[in-house]
């Protein structure tokens, strides 16, 4: 994560709406079961995806990357009543923590959770059909992963695409020869910067988040 100071994370911290309790308990059971669990939107983060998506109202969402369901129960928050998720991950180790909270969740009926491989699942995805989408699998497919789900979007759709700042890596000169991701993110980040399909800007959220707004 970016570092910032304590002071000003705590005010931060304090400064944010209160996550809904059935976050919190999945929250914790993250930290006690999984082997990654910083992989996970957090409180914070979690509240930003929330209000942004009942800024937007999105009646279609595509995530990638489920890990356990954090992200996908604050974005379908902001859902309408006809609106619906769809949230794909190929890990299914996890699948049953997260159908565990989907399922409790006021949310149920409107998240299809699909376990399998990304770029399979997104072939079957209407064209022009998605408000939202949220990027947060694998790095080294970013490149490829923007490209489809441009084509998803709506005009005037909104993209989020999360990590984009790796650990700050992306601002320091010899870590891309260190690390692929680092290397990939920098190529992304430049990417999207320059295409004129796109209005984009990166928030400076835990890891980055780039905010993309399809023209």
């Amino acid at each position: 994560m970016i570092n910032i100071s304590p002071i000003l994370e705590s005010y931060l911290d304090h400064h944010v709406d209160q996550e809904p309790e059935i976050l919190s308990r999945l929250r914790v059971e993250t930290y006690q079961c999984t082997t990654q669990p910083h992989m996970i939107s957090g409180e914070y983060q979690g509240r930003l995806l929330s209000i942004l998506a009942k800024i937007l109202s999105p009646k279609t969402i595509v995530e990638l990357g489920t890990f356990t369901g954090y992200a996908t129960l604050c974005l379908a928050e902001g859902l309408p009543s006809d609106g619906k998720i769809i949230t794909i991950d190929k890990n299914d180790e996890l699948e049953y923590l997260c159908r565990k909270y989907f399922d409790e969740s006021d949310f149920a009926l409107k998240i299809d959770f699909r376990i399998n491989d990304a770029r399979e699942e997104l072939n079957t995805i209407e064209k022009n059909s998605v408000d939202l989408a949220f990027i947060d699998a694998d790095k080294e497919s970013y490149p490829y992963y923007f490209e489809k789900i441009l084509e998803l979007l709506r005009p005037g759709g909104t993209m989020l695409v999360d990590n984009v700042l790796w650990y700050g890596k992306v601002m320091l000169e010899e870590e891309d020869k260190k690390d692929p991701s680092t290397k990939i993110l920098k190529e992304f980040n430049e990417m999207v910067t320059k295409d004129e399909r796109v209005e984009s800007i990166i928030l400076p959220i835990r890891d980055g988040i780039t905010l993309i707004r399809k023209k």
